[in-house]
């Protein structure tokens, strides 16, 4: 049996990029994926909603505006749990002056992706 790493360092993990919100997964199995974000003052994710999966993220750094549906804005910050259940809306999009970074975790995969276009 292969022996699965526990522990994780998240400045060992993610990655960034300048032009885009960068998805780093670095765990991964049958039921869940888990995942760092890092998200660039001004930089976005795009509003979306996944019709088979709930969607948790654990805010670590930053502060921004998190979309519980097309037309709402919610400032969140480090420290807080943002919770998506399957079929609702949600995005983000960073405000502040540093680097918006979050764990996110979804279940059940795969997951789809349905943007929502404005």
């Amino acid at each position: 049996m292969e022996e699965v790493k526990r522990i994780y360092e998240i400045n060992e993990i993610k990655e960034e990029d300048e032009t885009a919100a960068k998805k780093t997964v670095f765990y991964s199995t049958d039921s869940t994926s888990t995942v760092v974000w890092v998200v660039k003052p001004g930089q976005t994710v795009q509003k979306h909603f996944h019709t088979t999966s709930d969607d948790v993220w654990v805010v670590l750094q930053g502060e921004g505006i998190y979309y519980p549906s097309a037309d709402e804005e919610i400032p969140v910050h480090k420290g807080q749990v943002l919770l998506a259940p399957k079929g609702e809306c949600h995005g983000l999009k960073n405000t502040g002056e540093e680097d918006f970074v979050f764990i996110g975790v979804i279940a059940p995969v795969p997951s789809d992706f349905n943007p929502i276009n404005e």
